[in-house]
């Protein structure tokens, strides 16, 4: 308990009180850098050079990524991120996020080409409905990989056990779906 009335706050209070970032904030961000630095030194170099890194910091990752002993790699990773400290980690981390998002949205795209080469195969409507989608789609060559892969379908049900399945029409189909779309 204070005997004297609040005085107002001096610039030696302003100091030492509470404005600043607390220790355990700051080292969580440094924690951070460093796990970021860990997910770039995991990228091939073609992506490295994708994203806005300083040349020392570019050298310090790619130095990280030819270490091979085990000390040596985890002082190097902390070298890198404390070097992460003036880089944008904004950005980079942005980037990164297209790039794990970017492969998930190619993965579900890819998941519906393939439904679509099945009911192709399945449906004679399921054409209808893909030239009123995509008129300028060439016919011709479309209802020969169909029919094409309507008869490798049927071939590969009557193989003996061991053979191998023919998929040449197949992946022909899609192939010239992906290229529609």
């Amino acid at each position: 308990m204070h005997d004297q009335p609040d005085a107002p706050a001096t610039d030696d209070e302003d100091d030492n009180g509470y404005d600043r970032p607390s220790k355990s904030h700051v080292k969580r961000e440094m924690l951070a850098l460093t796990d970021l630095g860990k997910e770039l030194i995991a990228l091939s170099p073609e992506r490295l050079r994708q994203l806005p890194l300083a040349e020392r910091l570019y050298e310090a990752i790619r130095e990280a990524q030819r270490t091979t002993s085990r000390e040596g790699l985890r002082r190097q990773t902390h070298f890198v991120g404390k070097l992460m400290r003036d880089a944008p980690a904004d950005d980079i981390r942005r980037q990164l996020d297209i790039w794990r998002n970017g492969s998930r949205e190619e993965t579900a795209a890819m998941h519906r080409l393939e439904k679509l080469r099945e009911r192709l195969l399945d449906d004679d409507t399921a054409l209808t409905e893909l030239l009123n989608l995509y008129p300028g789609a060439d016919v011709q060559h479309l209802r020969t990989v169909i029919r094409e892969a309507r008869k490798e379908a049927r071939a590969n049900t009557e193989l003996q056990q061991g053979q191998e399945p023919k998929r040449k029409h197949y992946r022909a189909l899609f192939q010239a779906l992906k290229d529609l779309a």
